[in-house]
């Protein structure tokens, strides 16, 4: 009985899981977070927010700009729904990766650092140019039936092309150093893990605590901070990173993680439309240059800095410094954007073009129509892809610094 446990809590807890069943209970989830909190599951528009908060702090007055109202600009992190959400998130991921032990420092080089950094920052300017990242523009954003994610997840098809070749440059490729294995301390490795698990049940136990020792604190706040948490916790577990969707496709032919995403969509996009026939309102937005723009932006940034915003966010929860950089890019982007949108960016990028719902235009039954053959020209494109073996770094090596 002993070690059927002790498998179970192996496969369930500690080990990574499958991404396609990961990436559908995502979907799931995200479909029962708009019905029940009202909003899509959504990040960055926080990141944006944290921004205009330390220009304030700063003593700058943010309350002109045009943007910050569009995204309803107001409270604390811990007084709005997308701010305890994301808080959620990060705990979701840190105990994740401890219950898995994936849990150890990095250190970045400084060419790493200024990498994810202007990564970080096209990626960040992107995706609040195009009104949401790869999850309100596109994971979460395709099953609202809004054109407008059509375009942004089109321009981050081919914004992942041109991130990879300018990944493959000789510099940004760079010399990978050896180090001899004489150079690490196995014993010191293994003690320094074996104590996450413990840990992570420890924060569990914290994160538990503060919930319930605040009555004061609102039901829906409290709904949003534990679906964080979930999400944090299955994108850590199922290493769910946006980036890869594409950028793998186009370097080796893999498709798992794009086809993942298809499924996770094609779920969320029943229990949204359930949602939104019941008087939720969808998220629809301009489907303007915008989004494509932006869509493209974002592929390019995503790449270069190497991980999306849910990627950066996991893995900044593993350890990974560079991470913390990417995020750090990502809110000064979108704090670039919010600055300039009212200098044209508005005028004549969004402001002239409609938003359009799929369902409002065209009923539900075309929305469901035209979605799922949208989602299955990705999941057969993806198969032609692996299917023809081409691939973008064939042929291509890499100089190696021997010590």
């Amino acid at each position: 009985m002993g070690e059927i446990i002790k498998s179970y809590y192996q496969k369930v807890i500690a080990e990574f899981w499958d991404q396609k069943t990961t990436v559908i209970l995502l979907g799931i989830l995200s479909g029962l977070y708009f019905g029940t909190v009202g909003v899509v599951w959504a990040v960055t528009g926080e990141f944006t927010r944290w921004g205009a908060s330390f220009l304030k702090w700063m003593g700058v007055d943010v309350s002109p700009y045009t943007y910050l109202k569009i995204i309803k600009y107001k409270g604390t992190v811990l007084t709005r729904i997308d701010g305890v959400m994301v808080l959620g998130m990060f705990a979701g991921a840190l105990i994740a990766a401890l219950f898995g032990q994936n849990f150890k420092l990095r250190i970045p080089t400084a060419k790493r650092v200024l990498q994810a950094l202007i990564g970080g920052i096209i990626a960040g300017f992107g995706t609040r140019l195009a009104m949401g990242c790869n999850l309100a523009a596109l994971f979460t954003g395709i099953p609202q039936f809004s054109l407008h994610t059509w375009f942004f997840t089109l321009g981050t098809i081919f914004g992942t092309y041109i991130g990879i070749k300018i990944t493959l440059s000789p510099y940004f490729r760079g010399e990978p150093k050896l180090v001899k294995a004489s150079e690490f301390n196995a014993e010191n490795l293994k003690a320094n893990t074996q104590m996450q698990p413990f840990l992570g049940w420890l924060g569990l136990i914290v994160f538990a605590g503060i919930l319930l020792s605040r009555p004061e604190m609102p039901n829906n706040l409290k709904l949003a901070t534990v679906f964080g948490f979930a999400f944090g916790f299955l994108i850590q577990k199922g290493q769910v990173c946006f980036t890869s969707a594409f950028r793998d496709l186009w370097l080796v032919g893999r498709t798992t993680t794009l086809k993942a995403l298809v499924w996770g969509m094609a779920v969320q996009m029943l229990l949204t439309a359930v949602f939104i026939a019941k008087g939720t309102p969808a998220k629809v937005l301009w489907a303007g240059p915008n989004a494509l723009i932006g869509g493209l932006l974002f592929g390019i940034g995503i790449v270069i800095a190497g991980g999306c915003e849910t990627g950066w966010m996991y893995r900044a929860m593993e350890g990974q410094i560079h991470f913390w950089f990417v995020g750090l890019g990502n809110v000064i982007g979108a704090t670039i954007l919010f600055l300039v949108w009212d200098k044209g960016v508005y005028k004549y990028l969004a402001e002239p073009f409609p938003k359009f719902s799929l369902i409002e235009h065209f009923g539900y039954l075309p929305a469901f129509i035209l979605t799922g053959l949208f989602l299955l020209g990705l999941y057969l494109w993806a198969d032609l892809r692996e299917a023809s073996g081409r691939s973008m770094i064939k042929n291509k090596t890499m100089p190696v610094r021997r010590v």
